[in-house]
């Protein structure tokens, strides 16, 4: 590990996010994603996910004598939600308060910050959600795709509260983030962002959807498994599905009560 970076003091650890970034083979692009956040004001978590030797070294130069940057590295790969599980929990024993995951591959618009910020210290509770703005560089299938798996969230949560669950550009509160992970284990590959998303609603988390440009880079790097990655996707929603007949009861009586008020 390189770099302890931490709140300061009590006062600090009331409204302290900090920034967790997973990162496989992103060599290219990793710097000008955490040095755009660090210009933000926020300590960043980069989680190395088993990366090639040239990544590494480019991550060893990195945080080379920076108080901002924090390098955990994992043995092996062990995919997305693996290093996010990792980051999250590492931030948490920190005393950070809430975490914003961010991808290194420079798909999401690090302008947006302060606006993520601005919405998780107006509402500490909630989760902060992207919902993408795309340009023509989204590939259709994924984009088609996509609207499959929010039918399959709105009928897992009972509600259209979370507008798009698979964008990895999030603000979570750390305390009822951590408390689900101990409570059962996340998906360790892209399963990841749609399930701990399905679950903290589940757990009461509120939900806040923010609007913000993504992008697929020309020749950008993708970890995407068509096949693979779709079956585990189909399996985590027949799991999801089956998580939600014993909750409809409480899920329904919350709508009721959200729509009373």
């Amino acid at each position: 590990m390189a770099g302890r970076p931490g709140p300061r003091d009590s006062a600090a650890r009331s409204f302290a996010p900090c920034a967790v970034v997973p990162i496989y083979n992103h060599g290219k692009t990793i710097a000008a994603t955490a040095n755009a956040l660090a210009g933000h004001g926020l300590p960043v978590l980069i989680v190395d996910d088993g990366s090639d030797t040239a990544t590494r070294d480019i991550l060893d130069a990195l945080v080379a004598g920076r108080d901002d940057l924090r390098l955990i590295r994992l043995a092996a790969n062990g995919g997305k939600g693996a290093a996010l599980s990792a980051g999250f929990l590492a931030a948490h024993e920190a005393g950070y308060s809430h975490v914003l995951q961010i991808d290194a591959d420079g798909q999401h618009d690090t302008a947006d910050v302060p606006r993520f910020l601005a919405e998780a210290k107006a509402a500490p509770d909630a989760m902060v959600c992207g919902r993408p703005i795309y340009d023509d560089s989204v590939p259709r299938a994924r984009l088609y795709g996509r609207y499959l798996t929010h039918a399959c969230v709105w009928v897992e949560t009972l509600s259209f509260d979370i507008q798009d669950s698979m964008c990895g550009y999030r603000l979570y509160p750390l305390d009822a983030t951590r408390a689900e992970i101990a409570r059962k284990p996340l998906p360790t590959r892209m399963d990841f962002d749609t399930e701990i998303a399905v679950r903290l609603f589940w757990r009461g988390v509120p939900v806040r959807n923010l609007p913000t440009r993504v992008i697929y880079p020309e020749n950008g790097l993708s970890h995407f498994r068509m096949w693979r990655d779709n079956a585990r996707i189909t399996a985590m929603h027949t799991r999801l599905l089956l998580g939600m007949l014993p909750r409809a009861p409480r899920l329904i009586l919350r709508k009721l009560k959200s729509e009373t008020h």
